[in-house]
């Protein structure tokens, strides 16, 4: 028998059956489905931890006080300041490029008779610099300002909803109070979207003196950020902030520092293997459904197989060879399966992007999860298949001509 005449065979005996062959697809499609839409939720929240460390600025260490120690006793907890800061960025080093001191607390912000709870951020100017923050309008505050403790405030883009206007832009020029102290603003910051347990968008920037002497009344730091040269120089960087910072605390070599140092890239190299983990397993689970599956089409081919005994022995009988009849019946299991796959990738792709409009939850179909279920799909249909293919072949024509 020719292929084509084989394809064709395969074909009818699949379409002659349409509801039996749609309901052995089934925990195909399913499976396919489970995985497509499990795989694009993994995908999509490790790409929306990616975007949120890029906008931080993967290049970035952030110091924050740790435990101070004299004699080997804890004496609670350490101070970082903005000299600290300065020696940073003052001292000879290695791999720091730039520096910025930030102090934070939520304070009462009014404008006109609206008033909101506002997290107020004391920072340099080179903050705006390391967490690549840029205007929608307006301009930032200047070193000057910094030394001069001025009362000038850039806002983050959702300031004016929480003050009950329309658009944050609207502020520009005017003045709003911050615990009763009056602000000029001087900028406003586009849109950068929430960041951990933080949103930029809904914080006060002002001068980091004025937030010190007129807001705050403390010179304590809550961190202390630096911009290491590139990626590649984190280590170094790390390394010179040791070295500085002991120095400045007068901490001896040996002894347990008073500060901790984060690595943004460290955190997203840990969240992308622990993504990469749970989609795994999540993956690993729906691809039970498509064992499922497979034992279900080896089923309906066996039983095939036995509700066409006289047919194949018919064909065996009119010349068709072994190797025929087990080609026929694995063309049926492969067609099946890729069908059922074909399906299972839309609905899994219109799932993800269901959940993803319905429940604002980031989803990305990547093209080789795609590709990976349907070679997945393929082998199950002729891992599958291929004893039932085997039990067809080996049939003797002459008892399969006398079964009933």
């Amino acid at each position: 028998m020719l292929f084509g005449e084989i394809l064709r065979v395969a074909l009818g005996a699949i379409y002659a059956n349409k509801l039996r062959s749609f309901l052995t697809m089934l925990g195909i499609i399913i499976g396919i489905a489970a995985v497509i839409t499990m795989v694009a939720l993994g995908e999509g929240a490790q790409r929306a931890v990616e975007e949120r460390l890029a906008r931080l600025g993967t290049n970035v260490l952030t110091v924050r006080p740790g435990q101070a120690f004299f004699g080997g006793i804890d004496r609670g907890d350490a101070r970082l300041t903005a000299k600290d800061a300065e020696a940073l960025l003052l001292q000879p080093t290695r791999g720091i490029r730039d520096v910025t001191p930030e102090m934070q607390r939520r304070l009462q912000v009014s404008y006109g008779k609206a008033n909101s709870n506002t997290q107020i951020v004391g920072i340099w100017p080179s903050y705006f610099r390391i967490n690549n923050h840029s205007l929608a309008a307006g301009r930032f505050f200047t070193e000057g300002e910094d030394r001069g403790r001025r009362r000038v405030a850039v806002l983050g883009w959702r300031v004016g909803e929480r003050l009950g206007l329309t658009s944050t832009t609207s502020l520009l020029g005017q003045t709003i109070q911050i615990r009763g102290i009056p602000f000029e603003v001087i900028g406003v910051l586009k849109e950068k979207g929430e960041q951990g347990f933080n949103n930029p968008d809904e914080a006060i920037y002002i001068p980091l003196a004025t937030a010190q002497f007129r807001v705050f009344g403390t010179e304590w730091v809550s961190a202390i950020y630096v911009q290491a040269t590139s990626e590649k120089a984190m280590d170094v960087a790390m390394a010179d902030i040791d070295r500085v910072l002991r120095r400045e605390h007068r901490i001896r070599p040996g002894e347990p520092a008073d500060f901790n140092v984060r690595n943004q890239a460290t955190l997203l190299t840990t969240f992308q293997e622990t993504t990469k983990t749970f989609s795994f397993l999540l993956a690993g689970i729906a691809l039970v459904s498509l064992v499922v599956g497979g034992i279900g089409i080896m089923n309906i081919m066996l039983v095939s197989v036995t509700e066409r005994t006289r047919e194949i022995g018919v064909r065996k009988a009119l010349g068709a060879r072994r190797r025929d009849i087990l080609l026929q019946f694995l063309i049926e299991a492969l067609v099946l399966c890729l069908a059922g796959g074909a399906l299972g990738v839309l609905v899994g792709v219109g799932a993800a992007t269901i959940l993803q409009k319905t429940a604002g939850w980031n989803t990305a179909v990547a093209p080789e999860a795609v590709l990976a279920a349907f070679a997945f799909a393929g082998g199950v249909g002729v891992f599958f298949g291929l004893w039932p293919a085997r039990r067809a072949a080996r049939l003797d024509p002459i008892i399969s001509l006398r079964y009933e």
